[in-house]
């Protein structure tokens, strides 16, 4: 467990940062974005856990957070530096724990009759924020991927979280009997 006894170096003063196998690199450097987007990420689905969500997704999210951190490790460390050191990283296993969660939501909410607008309650509408930070932290990952290495289950995981936020979101309105905010495509 990391140990944090003060919050500033001044080491990242010149626009740069250290990944966890300790090279330096620039702020703004493609993996950096990607996790930094994926703090960003956990960070919204705090916000929709702190505005209260119902049970079953109150129960879920604490454990996908964490999850996130794996990941967020996963990408903070690039690959050859994790054939020396063991660190949390997105596995197969959290991806199935995903596809689970998608399937039952799924069940409950039915079978998506039209386009739906990101909103309804507050916890729905952070979720679908959530959603869409995902997606970004997804592109992210993909640019990052064209130029290096990164774990093989990254991409999986974000892809299936952005499903399962999808669905959350549609669970909460559901649950809380607010219907869906449909698309006009004729207005």
């Amino acid at each position: 467990m990391p140990r944090l006894t003060t919050l500033y170096t001044r080491k990242g003063d010149d626009g740069t940062t250290a990944l966890g196998g300790g090279q330096r690199v620039a702020k703004d450097a493609l993996r950096v974005q990607a996790y930094g987007t994926v703090d960003e990420l956990n960070s919204a689905i705090g916000v929709a856990l702190a505005h209260g969500l119902t049970e079953r997704l109150a129960a879920l999210l604490p454990g996908i957070q964490n999850e996130l951190f794996h990941l967020g490790s996963d990408l903070c460390f690039v690959e050859a530096d994790k054939s020396r050191l063991v660190i949390p990283q997105i596995e197969a296993r959290h991806i199935a724990a995903l596809e689970a969660v998608i399937d039952e939501l799924n069940a409950a909410v039915g079978p998506l009759q039209n386009f739906i607008l990101p909103g309804g309650t507050v916890g729905a509408a952070n979720l679908h924020l959530a959603r869409t930070i995902c997606r970004r932290a997804e592109r992210e990952v993909t640019a990052l991927a064209r130029e290096e290495p990164v774990g093989p289950f990254v991409l999986h995981y974000l892809n299936r979280l952005s499903d399962a936020l999808f669905v959350m979101a549609r669970y909460e309105n559901k649950q809380l009997g607010r219907p869906e905010p449909l698309w006009n495509a004729r207005a």
